[in-house]
C-alpha cells in the first residue's frame, strides 16, 4: 500500500513489528532526516562520533532511556542503578544512555548479553563501549563513539532511567523512536511520527525511480524538474 501524500496523518502500519519491518525494508537515515528538517526539526541526529560497532548494523526501535553520571571512587550501590535499568528493558526497546564526562566505557559483553536475551533490539550510548570482540560475536546493534577498555566501576554509575535525556542537541523521551544506521542515528519525536514516517516512505521509493531515469540516461537537471528529488 503506498502513503497517501494528502492523508500524512494516518499510519500504514497496525502496529510496531509492521512499523519496524517498514524501516528495514525500504528506509535510511538520509531520507528521514530530510523528511524532519522539512518539517522543521533541525536538530533530531546524535553527535556524529556516534556509530555502529559493525558497520552493517541497523537499529529501529523505541527509546529506553538511561542517564549516567561521573562518580569517584568505589561507591556504595556499585553500577547504580545499572541492573534495575537492564531488568526494565522491554521486547522492541534500545538501550539509549548518556551522561557524564565518558571517561570510561558505558556498555560491555554481559550488558549485551543481558539486554539482548531480554528482546531489547539494541544500544545507544553516548560514549564507549569495550570487551569489543565478545560484543561482535553476539551480533547485537551496539551503537556507540568508539572503543575503550577503562572499567566504569568507579567512574560512573546510572542515576536514572526511563527519564528525559539529552544527546548533543536531541532532547529524548522514553518511547521516542530511534532509528540508526551506518549514516548516523536520529530520533522521531512522537507528535512526528506518522507523518515522519509515511513522507519519508514516498520519498525514499522517489528516489529509486529517480535513480533508476539517471541510470537510463536522463540529465539531473531534468529529473530534478520532473521529481523534485535530488
Amino acid at each position: 500500500m503506498e502513503p497517501n501524500n494528502n492523508n500524512n496523518n494516518n499510519p500504514i502500519w497496525k502496529n510496531d513489528a509492521q512499523l519496524i519491518e517498514l524501516f528495514k525494508r525500504e528506509l535510511y537515515t538520509p531520507v528521514v532526516g530530510d523528511i524532519l528538517d522539512e518539517l522543521g526539526c533541525y536538530h533530531q541526529f546524535l553527535p556524529q562520533p556516534i556509530k555502529p560497532v559493525n558497520d552493517g548494523d541497523k537499529l529501529i526501535g523505541r527509546a529506553m532511556t538511561v542517564l549516567m553520571i561521573d562518580v569517584y571512587g568505589p561507591q556504595k550501590q556499585p553500577f547504580g542503578k545499572l541492573t534495575e535499568a537492564l531488568d526494565q528493558l522491554k521486547e522492541g526497546e534500545i538501550y539509549v544512555a548518556t551522561g557524564g564526562d565518558m571517561r570510561c566505557a558505558y556498555w560491555g559483553e554481559i550488558l549485551t548479553a543481558t539486554a539482548k536475551k531480554r528482546g531489547a533490539v539494541g544500544a545507544v550510548i553516548n560514549g564507549f563501549y569495550r570487551d569489543s570482540e565478545k560484543v561482535m560475536e553476539q551480533h547485537w546493534p551496539v551503537f556507540s563513539r568508539g572503543r575503550y577498555a577503562q572499567d566504569s566501576g568507579v567512574r560512573t554509575q546510572v542515576a536514572d532511567y526511563n527519564c528525559d535525556i539529552q544527546m548533543g542537541d536531541v532532547w529524548i523521551k522514553p518511547g521516542d523512536l530511534i532509528f540508526g544506521d551506518l549514516d548516523g542515528v536520529l530520533v522521531i519525536p512522537a507528535k512526528y511520527e506518522v507523518e515522519v514516517v509515511n513522507k519519508a516512505l514516498i520519498k525514499a521509493r522517489g528516489e529509486k525511480l529517480v535513480r533508476k531515469e539517471i541510470e537510463n540516461g536522463m540529465s539531473s537537471t531534468d529529473a530534478f524538474k520532473k521529481y523534485g528529488i535530488l
